[in-house]
Formats: C-alpha cells, structure tokens, sequence
C-alpha cells in the first residue's frame, strides 16, 4: 500500500520542525531555561519575549504549532545571521543575554509547553 504523497510531506514537515526545535534547544534551550529557572529577573523577560512570539504568530486566534515555532525561530536566526549575528561558540552568560538569545530561548519555552517529548 503506498502513503500518500501529501501525508508524507506533513510527516517530514512536522519530523523537520522537531529536529530544528531540538537543535536550538540543545544550543541554547536547556541552559537557558535553567538559568532563568533560577533567575526570576531572566524567567520575566523569557516571559515577555515568549508573550511577543505568541502575538506575532497570532497565538490568540489559532493554536500555536511546533511548526509555526520553529519557522519563527530559524528566520529570526535567518534574519540575523544576515545582518552579522554568529551563534555562541562558548556557553552563554545568561546573566545578560541579547535580544536574539533571549528571543529564542522564548521559543524554546513555549515549544516545551507544546510538546515537551522532543526538548529531552
């Protein structure tokens, strides 16, 4: 029996949007939420940025998806990576993170809310 084509597709989109997720969590995901777990001042801007994506994705008319997320988050990363943004070689110091970080770090937080299964 073969798998339609279309049903495929969604299947290797949704396997891709996990993988991006995964990615950025590993990256700056895991660190970042422990550190604002244990930093209220870090977990209120986390929050913001999170409240921020959630708008610009019109979170409060449709459900927000793990595919929605991780399209915003690798055109942030995109948009950045064109004006001259590296990615962190060492670990962050997320003391005092950037605005980038900080918004991905948010998407990171609201992808765990959606489907914890593939931040682990």
């Amino acid at each position: 029996m073969r798998v339609p084509n279309n049903r495929v597709a969604a299947r290797s989109a949704a396997a891709s949007a996990r993988s991006t997720l995964a990615r950025l969590t590993a990256a700056v995901g895991t660190a970042g939420l422990a550190a604002a777990a244990a930093d209220p001042g870090l977990l209120a801007v986390v929050d913001q940025h999170a409240a921020a994506v959630r708008d610009s994705l019109h979170g409060d008319r449709r459900a927000l998806t793990v595919a929605a997320l991780a399209g915003y988050a690798e055109g942030v990363r995109a948009a950045a990576v064109e004006h001259g943004w590296q990615p962190p070689v060492e670990p962050v110091d997320w003391s005092q993170p950037d605005w980038l970080l900080t918004r991905l770090l948010a998407v990171c937080a609201l992808a765990r809310s959606l489907d914890p299964r593939h931040l682990a």
